[in-house]
């Protein structure tokens, strides 16, 4: 499927419909619980990682930023990206997690509203590839800076939570919740699991 995949440029219909809420729901359900279960399983290889460079752990923050992108070229509506995040945030500290839930709370929010950002500079009306990587690119901008400014790091640009660390973040987020995340959009909605949105419907060829 073409990466150029861009609704109409007509007025976005922007009012949220209860399948909407539902949707934005679920995948923010679906990705606390595989939040949660990141979390425990790079316990390890995320201290190999800062082992070879401090910062290097970064890679895989990419595997926590993906809800945001992902509600937001499903649904299709102002806010989506940072529903689906914080829903995914609030689930994922409620399971347990070592953030804490106030803290999980806030990077959720900020993510969910960096990701939001790549939507809003196009005013809700570019829906592809290049879009989806600059949301996933933003979130992790906002999840290295959570991280970099609440550790008090704002002097050691190269410490653990310094410049290696913004940029494997950067790539991360752009490839996992960017990049990854559109062709999985793509592979849902080629199974007509979408229909009831455009997103769906524009991949199917019913609009």
């Amino acid at each position: 499927m073409s990466a150029t995949i861009t609704a109409p440029l007509a007025k976005p219909i922007l009012k949220w419909r209860v399948v909407d809420i539902a949707v934005a729901s679920v995948i923010g359900v679906v990705s606390a619980l595989l939040y949660w279960l990141i979390a425990t399983l790079t316990y390890g290889p995320w201290d190999v990682l800062e082992a070879v460079i401090p910062g290097f752990a970064g890679i895989l923050n990419g595997l926590w930023l993906f809800a945001a992108p992902l509600g937001a070229i499903i649904v299709r509506k102002p806010g989506a990206a940072i529903y689906a995040e914080v829903v995914a945030g609030v689930l994922e500290a409620l399971l347990g997690n070592a953030w804490g839930g106030a803290q999980t709370f806030l990077m959720a929010l900020v993510q969910g509203a960096f990701a939001e950002l790549a939507f809003l500079i196009f005013v809700y009306k570019k829906w592809n590839l290049p879009t989806m990587v600059l949301s996933g690119a933003l979130s992790g901008v906002a999840c290295w800076g959570y991280s970099f400014f609440t550790h008090l790091q704002a002097i050691d640009f190269g410490g653990s939570y310094g410049v290696v660390y913004l940029i494997t973040t950067v790539v991360s987020g752009a490839v996992v919740a960017g990049v990854l995340m559109w062709f999985l959009y793509i592979g849902i909605a080629k199974t007509g699991a979408l229909d009831k949105f455009v997103s769906g419907r524009e991949v199917r060829g019913l609009n």
